[in-house]
């Protein structure tokens, strides 16, 4: 054959051990070459030719075991054809070969009538085999029609429009698999005219459907799936890949399959969980259990949780252990240092969706203040957050269809009287998470996580976590408790001679005594105004940090001694609706304590105002912000104090403490549902 070889053209000639021997076309030189050399530097002149053997592996492997014993037979019986021996060479014969009839010294003519009498096939079909085998060896007795099938005898053009009214039908109503045939046969008339394209019978097409809408929720399934599968990425996956702990951070919410109860007004809620995963060891740092739906505060509180845990003896356990700055001074690097009680390191990038809540300027001014960087997913691609996707579906099938008032995915798989079985308050059911998270989920192993090096070590979240720590170290970044006021959203704000005033409140301190009618050092987008943090959780109360030493300091409103629970802004815009939609004078005060006043005889009107005093219910906050010296009257316990016992036998004044007017039923809207 001829080759590119060195630069030159060169006709092989002879082969003799590792030696070929070959001559050059442009000057005609004969050389010895040796083997490995040309087979590593020659290349053939003209395109490669197919042949027989092209997908001979393919071939080999996908024969079963009996037409592999099928296979060697029918070559023993070719080789003894052949040579006379079974083996095809004298070295391995049998006892009894060459058996009479099959001597080498016979014609071959001979020999191929002789098996084909054996074999029982005709001495043409014996031929064949010969050929066969002669130019690919064993694997040209294989017949590719048992391996290949004999393909799709339906007109491709048929496929073509099935294949086009699945992808129109996307966004559509899931359609039955008749009404999506007959599309598919009306517009193959429409373009190429009555009877043109045939097509096939129903059984066929029927089963040619449910080959070509597998996987693809064309004809059966969740319409919602169906819209999610047609966003998956076209080609390869792609991934995000962490290399340590706290490198990557996702962010996501989910409606929890469980009505919770919010110990207010006494109603059913559902219920939201936002969860923020470390997408290296799975493990989730920061969570928060929501009524109805999720605003930016919770947001931050999960990113708080994330960067600055809970200690051991705090309300909310930390979900993983800590490996940042010291929560004890240690003077060694020896064990793996996961202390108990606390989480994980802060998060350096955080993936987020391009919910309301994400992208507020609250949590975006967060994550710039801390250093963090935010990357969002694409809209609508799940896949884009798969990690934390298949954290909400565990935690569905593992823990929340076990649990009481589990209403199921959807409203085809919710049961009958859901609301009447028991029920947990909305804090229970978030410790009932963070246990299960902390006992189960980061312990138990983790499809998901591999160390390249051992790709079949099955792993947990907390195992993986110890591995990262191994390999990056630990993060040190302090964790003070001050941090959290970092979490608040930020508005600018003139220091008067009254004090501050935030969205029409009036807030006041002695911190403020040297910054009055006073120009702050901020410039940018504050102009020169002071920086003002706000919970919107509770109005009772701003903060502010004192330039000269950083310290903070909580700003009392002006009427908040007449409050004695925390109060959202919310709320408060709301209550100042509510009196001058009756034609009063606006009193900030006045109108909180009558709002509160309605809230506590179990007078919530519309939906809106019950998803207020749902919030208002809740016994944690967003934001575990530690309490300042300012507050120290206005957050203490109320006072218990005891009522003397009823005398013996005065069963009027009795009747008249336990009295209920006609009609006025407290409990009277109790335990309705809040969708």
């Amino acid at each position: 054959m001829r080759l590119f070889f060195g630069g030159d053209v060169i006709e092989v000639l002879g082969l003799e051990g590792l030696q070929v021997t070959a001559r050059s076309e442009r000057t005609g030189e004969f050389s010895a070459i040796p083997l490995g050399r040309l087979a590593a530097g020659a290349r053939p002149t003209e395109p490669a030719r197919t042949s027989a053997l092209d997908g001979v592996g393919l071939l080999m492997a996908s024969l079963s075991a009996a037409q592999r014993t099928t296979l060697r037979e029918r070559a023993g019986h070719v080789r003894e054809v052949l040579s006379g021996f079974r083996a095809g060479h004298a070295d391995s014969a049998l006892a009894s070969e060459p058996r009479p009839g099959f001597d080498p010294g016979l014609p071959l003519k001979d020999r191929v009538s002789a098996k084909a009498a054996e074999l029982g096939v005709s001495p043409r079909t014996l031929w064949r085999w010969l050929n066969a085998y002669r130019e690919s060896g064993e694997a040209g007795l294989i017949d590719a029609r048992v391996v290949k099938g004999n393909g799709s005898r339906i007109d491709p053009r048929w496929e073509e429009a099935v294949r086009r009214v699945m992808a129109e039908s996307v966004d559509a109503s899931t359609p039955t698999r008749s009404a999506l045939l007959r599309r598919a046969a009306e517009r193959l008339v429409a373009e190429y005219g009555e009877g043109t394209v045939p097509v096939p019978a129903r059984s066929t097409a029927y089963d040619r459907l449910a080959t070509l809408a597998k996987g693809t929720n064309a004809v059966s399934g969740s319409a919602k799936a169906r819209r999610s599968i047609a966003q998956r990425p076209q080609g390869t996956y792609g991934r995000l890949r962490a290399s340590r702990p706290g490198e990557y951070v996702v962010l996501d919410t989910q409606d929890l399959d469980i009505y919770g109860m919010e110990p207010v007004t006494c109603r059913w809620v559902p219920l939201q969980l936002t969860v923020a995963q470390d997408l290296f060891s799975r493990c989730i740092v920061g969570l928060r259990v929501t009524a109805c739906s999720t605003k930016a505060v919770d947001v931050a509180g999960v990113l708080f949780e994330a960067v600055c845990p809970p200690l051991e003896h705090a309300t909310r356990p930390g979900l993983a252990p800590y490996h940042g700055l010291w929560e004890e001074v240690v003077f060694t690097e020896d064990g793996d240092g996961l202390l108990p009680g606390r989480g994980l390191c802060p998060p350096e990038t955080v993936v987020i969706d391009h919910g309301r809540a994400f992208m507020s300027a609250h949590v975006i001014g967060v994550c710039t203040r801390l250093g963090m960087s935010i990357q969002p997913a694409q809209p609508k691609k799940p896949t884009d957050k798969p990690t934390v996707e298949r954290f909400f579906r565990s935690l569905r099938e593992g823990l929340i269809q076990h649990l009481p008032a589990y209403k199921g995915p959807d409203v085809h798989s919710r049961g009958e009287a859901v609301e009447e079985a028991a029920f947990f308050y909305l804090h229970e059911v978030e410790e009932i998470i963070r246990e299960w998270i902390c006992e189960v989920y980061h312990r138990r192993e983790h499809d998901g996580l591999v160390v390249p090096q051992w790709p079949k070590l099955s792993l947990s979240p907390l195992e993986m976590l110890r591995i990262g720590l191994a390999r990056a170290g630990r993060l040190r970044m302090p964790a003070s408790p001050d941090l959290a006021f970092q979490f608040l959203a930020v508005k600018a704000r003139t220091i008067q001679h009254y004090g501050v005033e935030v969205d029409g409140l009036r807030y006041n301190g002695p911190v403020l005594d040297g910054y009055r009618n006073a120009p702050s050092p901020y410039g940018a987008g504050f102009g020169k105004q002071w920086p003002i943090h706000v919970n919107p959780d509770d109005v009772r109360f701003v903060y502010f940090q004192d330039p000269d030493d950083e310290s903070w300091h909580a700003l009392e409103w002006e009427h908040a001694p007449a409050l004695s629970m925390p109060f959202s802004s919310e709320a408060a815009t709301y209550a100042r609706r509510l009196a001058a939609r009756k034609g009063r004078h606006i009193d900030a005060s006045q109108a909180l304590s009558a709002l509160l006043a309605r809230w506590d005889q179990g007078m919530v009107t519309d939906r809106r105002e019950r998803r207020m005093a749902v919030r208002l219910s809740a016994e944690r906050s967003a934001l575990a912000l530690p309490l300042l010296p300012e507050q120290s009257s206005l957050t203490a316990p109320p006072e218990l104090r005891l009522v003397a016992e009823l005398p013996a036998g005065d069963s009027d004044q009795e009747d008249e403490i336990f009295d209920v007017p006609d009609g006025d039923d407290f409990y009277a809207d109790a335990f309705e549902v809040i969708e």
